[in-house]
């Protein structure tokens, strides 16, 4: 039987083999985070009829070359190119997450790490961060000793939406500052007359209260020093506490040279105390206060919280939104004010990323030829990759180079059954030759 017949046939099969690639790769045109495959052929064993012999200079004998009969071709390799970053597509879902980079975000389902490039996230019943078929989104926890930071220990769940992550706990106010300037020719200090300043605190529930204070011009004749004093603290219905209240001290001094502010209470800030447990003491820190020549008109004002914007306190907040860094850190935003880090998403490098092995719904495992996880993963910004909040990768699905692609194969496929077609002929010429 003729060798070529064999060739065509395999030629034939690899051929669909490609078809196939090809059909499954315009198949997922537009599935969000597909990566195309692609077919490598290679020729296969060889007959080889005469082998090879070197030149024999004592007789006059030139070297031969092998004589080899090809017997057709075989798939070399199917790939992915998992390295590159498909198109980006808005959504505008907080949840929906785009890995710029090799990277691959970290899946668990039954106890099972798996990957994926499909950022196409929820979150479920429990408020744990989910893909679409269920698996869990892996990261990291913060620290227990110390919320504000992330533990880097092996992965775990993210439950966003837990329970306790959904509410903002109140915070008591230790802090306030003054701001603006004094104008000591204000008509407002005239005849014993005082400039009033309010600011809101809290107390350790969460429940809002009015401090009203006079700023008060000495009878000097420099007119560079003031008194504090608390005129009223109120709570939301305007009505008066019945705790008694103390301040450190009240005098306020600005040198008469410079207008620059010298002190308060003997220092940069004195103490509203309010004798009840539910209240913490408040710190007013003055030292950011002036005294210049502005118009007459003075424009101190009393400020929630220190100079860095801390220890404010805060009503009792629910989460309104949830932000995901570039770093994959995730932040629950209050309607109080406060923002809380609430975990990070962990993602997975490989050495070898096309080792993997896709087991469809966009996930893949690793195999001996892609690298271990090592069950800690890492951040997405080491080596220079990102995470974009907002969209998804769409599938890198090139169909201009597909259908080129198919019609190569379709040529090759004709090609190799006329090899079959033709050895036919040949064949029963053969057998023509005796009738």
């Amino acid at each position: 039987m003729m060798r070529s017949l064999y060739s065509g046939v395999a030629g034939l099969k690899i051929h669909q083999t490609r078809m196939d690639v090809i059909g499954n790769n315009i198949a997922n045109v537009n599935t969000v985070g597909f990566k195309a495959s692609n077919v490598m052929f290679q020729d296969v064993l060889y007959q080889t009829s005469q082998h090879a012999t070197g030149s024999n200079p004592a007789n006059g004998a030139g070297g031969v070359n092998a004589k080899q009969i090809g017997l057709g071709a075989a798939t070399a390799t199917i790939t992915k190119q998992l390295e590159g970053t498909g198109s980006a597509e808005t959504t505008n879902n907080p949840y929906d997450l785009m890995l710029n980079g090799d990277s691959f975000f970290v899946v668990s389902r039954a106890g099972m790490n798996y990957f994926t490039k499909v950022g196409a996230f929820q979150t479920d019943g429990a408020g744990y961060l989910v893909t679409g078929t269920g698996e869990m989104v892996m990261g990291w926890q913060t620290d227990p000793d110390d919320p504000s930071k992330i533990r880097k220990d092996t992965v775990s769940a993210l439950q966003i939406e837990s329970a306790t992550n959904k509410y903002s706990e109140p915070q008591a106010t230790s802090a306030a500052y003054a701001s603006g300037n004094i104008d000591k020719t204000d008509p407002i200090f005239e005849d014993g007359g005082a400039k009033v300043m309010n600011v809101t605190i809290y107390d350790e529930k969460g429940y809002s209260y009015n401090v009203k204070m006079n700023l008060a011009q000495n009878n000097t004749a420099d007119k560079n020093t003031y008194t504090v004093s608390v005129a009223s603290i109120t709570d939301s219905n305007n009505v008066p506490i019945t705790a008694g209240y103390t301040l450190s001290g009240d005098q306020l001094v600005y040198d008469a040279d410079t207008g620059a502010f010298v002190s308060v209470g003997g220092g940069k800030e004195i103490t509203l105390a309010i004798n009840d447990d539910a209240f913490k003491d408040v710190s007013i820190d003055f030292s950011a206060t002036t005294m210049y020549a502005s118009s007459a008109n003075s424009t101190i004002q009393l400020n929630r919280g220190n100079l860095q914007g801390l220890n404010g306190g805060r009503k009792a907040g629910t989460m309104e939104e949830v932000s995901i860094n570039t770093d994959g850190r995730i932040y629950g935003v209050y309607d109080n004010g406060e923002q809380k880090l609430l975990g990070q998403i962990a993602v997975a490098k490989f050495a070898n990323p096309a080792g993997l092995e896709a087991l469809g719904n966009n996930l893949y495992r690793t195999t001996q030829n892609s690298g271990d996880f090592d069950g800690i993963g890492q951040e997405v910004t080491e080596g220079g990759g990102t995470m974009s909040q907002g969209v998804i990768e769409m599938s890198d699905v090139d169909l201009s180079n597909e259908f080129t692609d198919m019609i190569v194969t379709q040529r090759g496929f004709q090609a190799n059954s006329r090899i079959i077609t033709v050895s036919d002929t040949m064949l029963e010429e053969l057998i023509n030759l005796k009738r």
